[in-house]
């Protein structure tokens, strides 16, 4: 072994790259609710029970 394991950056990193991935999901879901409230008409993903008469 070359070098001793730097146990301390290691654990950085997977920190950053799990609090990326957490803003990565909120920008995104910032996104579509974002889309939402502009676009009124647009279809929701929700279920629909009612069916047109």
């Amino acid at each position: 072994m070359a070098f001793k394991p730097n146990y301390n950056q290691q654990r950085a990193e997977r920190t950053r790259l799990k609090q990326a991935r957490k803003e990565e999901k909120l920008r995104e879901r910032q996104e579509e609710a974002a889309k939402r409230k502009t676009d009124p008409d647009a279809p929701d993903d929700l279920d629909n029970t009612e069916e047109p008469a």
